[in-house]
């Protein structure tokens, strides 16, 4: 059977070039909401943190109907710590929007998901969008789009593909970009007429590989999948078994089946091949396997996720303050909870350690576990990490280590200190490029060494400049890097942070906290220029006499304190020290709270 009612497509780009942009426009075109509904923008991006930080971290379905044909899209993450939920959604569909900056054109993350597309045969349709932007370069950018698709090797097909015209916040799309769109109508079009209908076996035994899982707490887990043989129905029993797994294998029955109507799920009693379907009634399923049916148990071939690059010990929190803020504190709590990730997210990687109070969790970049971090913390969780750490292979005897492609835009006079960073961090220039009044610069660095970069390039480029870093392979172990120049103010003892305390603190370095601030004995409390760290007491008062000397009791003037989000807190702590994470703090600690121990082992060199 030929179904000529549907269509199942994906949006994949790089970070920032206006996929969920694009999408509302979409759903907006193919009458999802009603005339006079107020809708926010980006409102795939329902999560949060997503609308907070301003990226899709969960890819989502969603479906669109034009010329009485149903659309399934999927909106999917740009980011590359992300791409885990890229490469499994690329089996539930048939084809693929690719979106590329007008300005920027094709960047690392581009390159990659635009690989996997190409390597299960996918069709392409190339959509250059925010063509409005003033510097937007759309002939040279078109070009770099054919260069890259000859670099991946596409076929004939992939390179005949159609290259549509948008402006994603505007909502047109145009295939001649001299001539104005006014509406969505040539994508719809191209999407229709480029991606062929499917050509399915609905009468053959079921077959249904799950893609994605959600969680409800009436139903429990939510199997997501496309149906890639025969009929799914209410109530009907089923068998699961798993391509990459053997001997897994397990029965049970489709308690309820939904298909995806706008931004909403409609209940369903059956649903054929070709279609893509949420059910719920097994609760041991999980992402990669195949529901079956049982007189026919065949599993999908599922696709290989890329390895984890990046890993992280979680541990039990156990500060001076531990209990005081969180809902979730002990072992069995931070166990659960770090498993049951792995159900969703197919990257991941928990592994149990030597300590019961301690477990080893591996992804694929700090933005990849800060996430997990910060949406733990919002949970309830309380917890402490240490530092990040690449995972070294040892490749024929050689140890290797993960190298990432990093693509910097700077101005073109700010190259000095990039060049400069990168000397010192064992980044290898591999391109550089003019794009207008900027300079494009690729290098190939060791994964080490962006940790605690990002901070550091935003000051050097005052701001301008953007930075993007895809993992490209494994290369023998390049040496070692400085990972921080200078120490950290250590806490002297327990109590409250007094202003006198702080002023006098305040000329050893950058301080993190303000005045009322509750620490802790080896608490960090600033940042040292010098090498090693100094022992600071900010909880100091002032003695009281009846001496007074004129302009001593004038107000005690504080230096705006350096406040860091999370992802600051991951780049700036060393191997001594761990992150205190609690649903109302986030502080930076000593592993060894005790200064007389903790001086003691460093001068034994124990840490």
């Amino acid at each position: 059977m030929i179904r000529n009612d549907l269509r199942n497509v994906a949006i994949i780009a790089h970070v920032d070039h206006g996929k969920t942009t694009l999408v509302n426009e979409l759903l907006k075109q193919g009458g999802i909401f009603r005339d006079n509904q107020a809708v926010q923008d980006r409102v795939m991006d329902s999560n949060d943190l997503e609308r907070e930080r301003g990226i899709t971290i969960l890819a989502k379905n969603t479906s669109v109907f034009y010329n009485d044909v149903k659309i399934n899209i999927v909106d999917t993450p740009g980011h590359a710590d992300f791409g885990g939920e890229v490469e499994r959604v690329l089996k539930m569909v048939n084809g693929v929007l690719v979106l590329v900056d007008a300005c920027e054109g094709p960047m690392p993350q581009t390159r990659f998901v635009m690989e996997k597309a190409l390597e299960l045969g996918h069709k392409l349709i190339i959509v250059v969008n925010k063509i409005d932007r003033p510097d937007a370069r759309l002939d040279e950018v078109q070009d770099e789009i054919l260069e890259l698709l000859f670099d991946l090797n596409a076929s004939d097909d992939q390179l005949d593909s159609p290259i549509i015209f948008c402006s994603g916040r505007n909502g047109t799309a145009t295939l001649d970009y001299n001539q104005e769109g006014t509406d969505l109508k040539p994508l719809f079009d191209a999407i229709i007429n480029h991606f062929a209908p499917q050509e399915v076996d609905t009468e053959g035994p079921l077959q249904l590989l799950c893609s994605s899982i959600d969680y409800n707490d009436y139903v429990g887990r939510i199997g997501i999948g496309r149906i890639e043989r025969g009929r799914a129905k209410v109530n009907q029993t089923v068998a699961t078994c798993n391509a990459n797994i053997e001997g897994h294998n397990a029965s049970g029955k489709i308690v309820s089946l939904y298909q995806i109507e706008g931004l909403g799920r409609a209940p369903v009693e059956t649903a054929m091949a070709g279609d893509i379907v949420c059910f719920s009634g097994l609760e041991k399923i999980s992402i990669g396997d195949t529901v079956c049916d049982p007189a026919c148990v065949e599993a999908v071939p599922f696709v290989k996720i890329s390895e984890p690059t990046v890993e992280m010990t979680f541990s039990v929190n156990d500060s001076p303050f531990a209990g005081k803020e969180g809902k979730y504190v002990t072992t069995r709590h931070l166990r659960d909870r770090l498993f049951k990730e792995l159900l969703k997210d197919v990257s991941l990687r928990v592994e149990e350690t030597d300590s019961s109070d301690s477990y080893r969790v591996c992804g694929r970049g700090e933005m990849h576990l800060s996430i997990l971090i910060e949406n733990m913390r919002r949970e309830g969780y309380e917890f402490q990490v240490g530092s990040p750490k690449v995972l070294y292979k040892e490749i024929d005897g050689v140890k290797c280590e993960p190298i990432e492609r990093l693509t910097v835009d700077v101005p073109d006079d700010r190259t000095g200190p990039v060049f400069a960073a990168m000397g010192e961090r064992k980044g290898e220039l591999i391109q550089m490029e003019n794009i207008g009044s900027r300079i494009r610069l690729e290098f190939a660095i060791p994964s080490r060494g962006l940790f605690g970069y990002k901070s550091q390039f935003l000051t050097e480029t005052r701001g301008e400049g953007v930075m993007n870093s895809i993992f490209m392979e494994y290369q023998p172990f390049k040496g070692d890097i400085t990972k921080r120049i200078g120490g950290s103010l250590v806490a002297y003892e327990n109590g409250e942070a007094i202003t006198y305390g702080l002023f006098n603190a305040q000329g050893r370095g950058d301080l993190f906290i303000v005045p009322g601030t509750p620490v802790y004995e080896g608490m960090v409390v600033g940042a040292s220029p010098t090498e090693g760290d100094i022992v600071v007491n900010v909880c100091k008062k002032k003695h009281q006499s009846n001496t007074r000397a004129s302009g001593s009791d004038d107000a005690l003037r504080l230096e705006t304190p350096r406040l860091m989000s999370l992802e600051e807190c991951m780049e700036y702590i060393n191997d001594d020290e761990l992150l205190e994470i609690t649903p109302k703090n986030i502080r930076v600690r000593k592993k060894t709270l005790d200064t007389e121990t903790r001086l003691k082992r460093k001068a034994r060199g124990l840490e």
